[in-house]
């Protein structure tokens, strides 16, 4: 369902500078057509709290934006005035007026992973839409465990240590790698705890204390945890509902030439768009011109639901020019969360690098898990039709719940991927999300992905991974928490989690 609004740039830029121009075509037609004070304030609060103007970002010149807007020194001054009266921007005199947040809008920071979400206060539990991930699926895992059973004597009576994987499971990856167009030998997979871990490795052996990374606005909110903890410096490029603005991409790799860049081409968590091979071809040749390591994401690349499984975005570049690219994935998203494997390819020497960082932390994953996932990835072009289909019927369900609920909220439906990330009409998804945890909602508010903290406070990602009557449920609680005729005040930050 398309959300019937403009695309807009987003402007992140490497000297933190928007000219009057670029904001201009920014804003809405309505705002042009008829510029008050009070709508120009409205608009550019939507665009710093939607993450589309970055924080600290210098605005044009009071007289510069009337011109490019038509409208009189007075209005811009007026909205200027409000803007900085709410604390969405500060001036300095004889050095611009620059956007920020106001107090109350602090750092998402890091989150505390518990146990689930609470029950309601009437005794019922809870529903869980902060997770984007399916039960096990039962009749694959109860066979993938019998198979397992055989196999465990001769397993036990080794040590038990696999710092690389066990050889049979690092051969099953690199196979379903080279079936997928990448060429790809077993020495050039790391098997891991899943791909949260995979990307924590890459980032200790690669990256140090204020070095630069690039990631996508919105992102991974783990991955940004990751990159938080590492204190590093985090810029980012825009993804919007119509996908990624290479030429902000480009021009931010080019000038800030950073470490590490972090993508998830391949139905973008939590926009679910998917990257066109163009894009692919650009941001492979602006990092290996830059020196920068490419992590690619591809942990949801096989929720492929209206459209085929893109080809690993690695197998677009040059062999001889590819190894600057890590590809991490995990069988979480297909299979079950549970279940903690995953993988990371890269180099042989990369690998046998990262293996050592490995060892200092976990010595070797489970040797149990890994032998039930041999089966499972195995057997994972025949099982996973089934679960495509079953989350397609839960996507129709959620856009139906929705439409019924909260039609005022709007969306893109994506051709793949596990959620909707919903515009809200206006900057109240941590209120939101708070007074629906009360009410035994726990849901994903936009903040939680932003890189800039306190942006996306108009969006919600809500996942389709749960039976259509939970999402229903879901659903309706939420509506019930944004309708309740109490205004919505800024939320409180507390520690969130998602998956």
């Amino acid at each position: 369902m398309a959300n019937g609004r403009g695309v807009h740039r987003v402007v992140h830029t490497a000297d933190r500078t928007v000219g009057s121009r670029q904001l201009a075509a920014m804003l809405p037609a309505e705002v042009l057509a008829r510029p008050g004070y009070r709508s120009l304030a409205d608009a550019l609060r939507t665009l710093i709290l939607d993450g589309r103007i970055a924080l600290h970002v210098r605005l044009p010149a009071e007289r510069e934006l009337a011109e490019a807007v038509g409208a009189s020194r007075a209005t811009v001054t007026g909205a200027y005035d409000l803007l900085r009266g709410s604390g969405y921007l500060r001036s300095r005199r004889g050095s611009g007026t620059w956007t920020e947040l106001p107090e109350g809008h602090g750092p998402v920071g890091a989150h505390l992973l518990v146990g689930g979400v609470g029950g309601r206060a009437d005794g019922e539990p809870g529903i869980d839409l902060a997770i984007a991930a399916m039960g096990a699926p039962a009749d694959s895992l109860a066979d993938a465990l019998a198979w397992a059973v055989p196999r465990l004597p001769a397993l036990a009576r080794s040590p038990g240590y696999h710092p690389f994987g066990l050889p049979d499971l690092r051969a099953a990856v690199a196979d379903r790698f080279t079936r997928r167009g990448l060429p790809t030998r077993p020495e050039q997979i790391l098997i891991t705890a899943g791909a949260q871990q995979a990307f924590a490795l890459v980032v200790s052996l690669l990256c140090r204390p204020g070095d630069r990374v690039v990631t996508e606005s919105p992102t991974y909110a783990n991955a940004l945890d990751a990159l938080r903890h590492a204190r590093l410096r985090t810029g980012s490029v825009p993804v919007s509902d119509a996908g990624w603005d290479m030429e902000t991409a480009e021009s931010t790799l080019h000038q800030t030439v950073p470490r590490l860049a972090y993508t998830v081409p391949d139905f973008h968590n939590p926009t679910g768009a998917l990257m066109p091979e163009e894009h692919r071809l650009r941001l492979l040749a602006a990092t290996r011109a830059t020196g920068t390591w490419l992590v690619v994401d591809e942990t949801i690349a096989d929720i492929a639901l209206d459209v085929p499984a893109p080809a690993p975005l690695a197998s677009l570049a040059p062999r001889s020019a590819a190894d600057h690219v890590i590809t991490i994935g995990s069988l979480s998203k297909t299979h079950w969360g549970g279940l903690r494997v995953g993988w990371i390819r890269a180099t042989a020497k990369l690998v046998n690098e990262l293996t050592a960082v490995r060892v200092s932390a976990d010595m070797t994953g489970s040797v149990l898990d890994q032998v039930v996932a041999l089966p499972l990835l195995d057997g994972m072009d025949r099982t996973l039709p089934r679960r495509l289909a079953e989350l397609r019927i839960r996507r129709a369900a959620l856009v139906g719940s929705l439409e019924r609920h909260t039609p005022e909220w709007s969306w893109r439906l994506p051709p793949g991927g596990l959620s909707l990330w919903v515009d809200l009409g206006e900057p109240v998804s941590s209120a939101l999300a708070e007074r629906a945890a009360a009410a035994g909602v726990h849901i994903g508010r936009g903040a939680r992905f932003g890189v800039d903290p306190g942006t996306f406070e108009h969006r919600l990602r809500i996942p389709y991974t749960l039976p259509p009557d939970r999402l229903d449920e879901g659903v309706r609680l939420l509506a019930a928490a944004f309708h309740d005729g109490v205004p919505l005040a800024p939320g409180v930050d507390r520690p969130y989690w998602v998956a």
